[in-house]
């Protein structure tokens, strides 16, 4: 089925179609995809509504936040990826298992959110691979992720937010280290 996928930069003329995706609670539990783009404190006080317009304002300004799948016109995923630098949360002192690997700028892939009814049918791997073809086309030298890895512990479907590391590693992903038991991945682009 994800052969049949369309993959676009959320655009500020694909708002509406991430809306209709992330529908009235904003993905999972009203987070709007801000979770990582927030430090906790600008998350609580940022609010259901607060969130939304932060998503909101990174499209209309142009910051393309993550791409979106469609399948026949109708959105049904999205993976969230930029420059670390974006991440508030990974880039905190006291973010252990979220901080930069090493002092190399990098890009990363952080966030999945697939449509009820359309899981399970290579949609996230269509965009996996979609999120590392335009990391490296607007100049990422290396992208990196935190993926679960359900090998060692089963994970719901909400908990694969980030990804799975078989999916990561099958993308061509390299684990570099493990942070209090989670995997930290990195593709290099080649030179």
């Amino acid at each position: 089925m994800a052969h049949a996928c369309e993959i676009h930069p959320a655009t500020p003329d694909r708002w509406d179609d991430l809306l209709a995706l992330f529908g009235p609670n904003g993905a999972y539990s009203n987070c709007w995809c801000t979770w990582w783009v927030l430090t906790a404190r600008q998350w609580e006080d940022a609010g259901a509504d607060g969130r939304r317009e932060v998503l909101e304002q990174m499209v209309a300004g142009g910051e393309v936040p993550g791409l979106l799948a469609y399948l026949d016109g109708v959105p049904v995923g999205w993976v969230a990826l930029g420059p670390r630098d974006r991440y508030a949360r990974m880039m905190s002192p006291r973010s252990r298992a979220f901080k930069p690997i090493d002092e190399h700028p990098s890009w990363v892939i952080n966030c999945f959110y697939i449509a009820r009814g359309h899981r399970r049918r290579g949609i996230a791997t269509a965009l996996m691979g979609a999120a590392v073809e335009h990391a490296f086309a607007h100049g990422a030298q290396r992208i990196d992720g935190h993926p679960k890895d359900t090998a060692v512990r089963k994970v719901s479907n909400a908990d694969l937010y980030v990804g799975s590391l078989e999916m990561f590693l099958a993308a061509g992903f390299t684990e570099v280290e493990r942070r209090n038991g989670r995997p930290v991945v990195r593709l290099e682009r080649e030179a």
